[in-house]
C-alpha cells in the first residue's frame, strides 16, 4: 500500500505591514519523491500554485534561516518559536508568506515517521527500483 502524508494550514500572505490575506495551503508527502513536499497555495480567484522544495529545506528553515535560489525560509520569534516566514521568488514576482510553526513541526513529523530524514532511498535502491520497473514494463510490452 502507498501512504503519503497530507496536511492543510492557513497562511498570511502577506502584502504590505498593513495588509495580508489569509490562504489555505495544502502539504503533501509522498515517499515516492522522498526528498520533496509540496505546498499548494489556493489563492482567492486564481487557480492553486504548487511548490515543491526539499524537505529538509523546511525543516532547517523552522530553527534557523536558510534557503537560496527561489525559496527562503526563516523563523520568526525569540525563544518560543511560534512562526515562520516563506519567501518565493518567481518570474512572476515574489511572494512572502507567514506560517504558524506547530502545524509545520506538526506535517514534517508525521513526514519523519513515514520515512526517516536521512533514510531516504540510495543511490544503489533507486538504480534497483528503477530495474524492476523497466523490467516489468518490458514484460508487460511482450505480449
Amino acid at each position: 500500500m502507498h501512504s503519503t502524508v497530507q496536511g492543510h494550514v492557513v497562511m498570511n500572505l502577506v502584502v504590505s505591514n498593513e495588509l495580508s490575506f489569509r490562504i489555505v495551503v495544502d502539504l503533501e508527502y509522498d515517499p515516492i519523491d522522498p526528498y520533496a513536499v509540496r505546498f499548494t497555495f489556493h489563492l482567492p480567484g486564481d487557480e492553486p500554485v504548487t511548490w515543491v522544495f526539499a524537505r529538509e529545506l523546511l525543516l532547517d528553515g523552522i530553527s534557523r534561516p536558510t534557503g537560496e535560489g527561489d525559496v527562503h525560509i526563516h523563523p520568526i520569534g525569540g525563544e518560543e518559536l511560534s512562526d515562520v516566514c516563506i519567501v518565493l521568488h518567481s518570474p512572476e514576482g515574489d511572494a512572502l508568506l507567514r506560517a504558524s510553526a506547530p502545524p509545520l513541526i506538526a506535517f514534517l513529523t508525521r513526514t519523519d515517521r513515514l520515512v526517516p530524514m536521512g533514510e531516504e532511498l540510495t543511490g544503489g535502491e533507486l538504480d534497483a527500483q528503477l530495474a524492476d520497473i523497466l523490467s516489468r514494463g518490458c514484460e508487460n510490452n511482450a505480449g
